[in-house]
C-alpha cells in the first residue's frame, strides 16, 4: 500500500495593501461608523485622524468600536501596526508611521490642527508607498489634500468620499480638485468599495 504523499502547501501570498489611511473632520464620525462597519472582518491596519477637541478626552475608540464591532483602539507612541485593528489619533498630537510603527508627536499646529491629516498621510506615502490606501471623508476645511496628492504620488491608492453626500463637502472637495483622486465615491460605498480592493487586488492607474 502507497501511502499518500501530502501536497506541500507554498507560502500565502502577501497581501497587496499593508495600511489604510483614513481622514475625516466635522461631520466625520458618523461617516467613520458607515466605512468602518462596511469593511469585511480581514482587512490590513488601518491609521484615523479626526480633528478633536485637545480640551477633553477622546471617547472616539471605544464609540467606534461599540458601533464597529471591530477591533478599535486610540493610539499609542511606539506601538506597532497590526493588522486587522483600527488606530485612531489621540487629541492634540499628531500621528505618524515609521517601520511598522505608530508615532506621536506634539510638534506645532498645521493648518490651525493637531492632529493633521496631511502629515499622517506624508508619513503614511514615505513609508508604505504603493501598498497604502488614503481616504478623505467629510471636513470643513483642506486638511488632506496635500497628503491626498503625496500618496497618490508614491503609487498608493486615494478615495474620497462623494462631497454630495458629505455632511461638510469642503475637505473632501479639496482632495478631488488636486486631480489625485483615484475614486470617489458616496459614503454607503466607501466601505464595500475598500474591501473589493483588498480581495482583488491592487488595480492599475495612471
Amino acid at each position: 500500500m502507497v501511502a499518500a504523499v501530502a501536497k506541500k502547501r507554498g507560502p500565502r501570498e502577501r497581501p497587496w495593501c499593508d495600511l489604510v489611511a483614513i481622514g475625516a473632520s466635522a461631520g466625520g464620525l458618523p461617516a467613520l461608523v458607515d466605512v468602518l462597519s462596511s469593511i469585511n472582518s480581514d482587512f490590513p491596519a488601518v491609521v484615523i485622524v479626526q480633528h478633536l477637541d485637545p480640551r477633553h478626552k477622546s471617547q472616539m475608540a471605544a464609540l467606534l468600536a461599540r458601533k464597529t464591532r471591530k477591533p478599535v483602539k486610540e493610539a499609542e507612541d511606539g506601538e506597532s501596526l497590526v493588522r486587522s485593528t483600527i488606530y485612531i489619533g489621540p487629541p492634540d498630537e499628531h500621528l505618524l508611521v515609521s517601520q511598522g510603527r505608530i508615532q506621536l508627536a506634539h510638534s506645532r499646529l498645521i493648518r490651525f490642527s493637531r492632529p493633521s491629516i496631511d502629515i499622517m498621510f506624508g508619513s503614511v506615502a514615505a513609508t508604505y508607498g504603493a501598498r497604502a490606501i488614503g481616504v478623505i471623508l467629510s471636513g470643513s476645511n483642506r486638511d488632506g489634500a496635500d497628503g491626498i496628492a503625496a500618496i497618490k504620488r508614491a503609487g498608493g491608492i486615494t478615495i474620497a468620499q462623494d462631497p454630495a453626500t458629505a455632511e461638510y463637502r469642503i475637505m473632501p472637495q479639496a482632495a478631488i480638485d488636486t486631480g489625485c483622486v483615484d475614486i470617489t465615491a458616496p459614503l454607503n460605498k466607501i466601505g464595500k468599495t475598500l474591501t473589493q480592493l483588498f480581495a482583488k487586488g491592487k488595480p492599475k492607474h495612471g
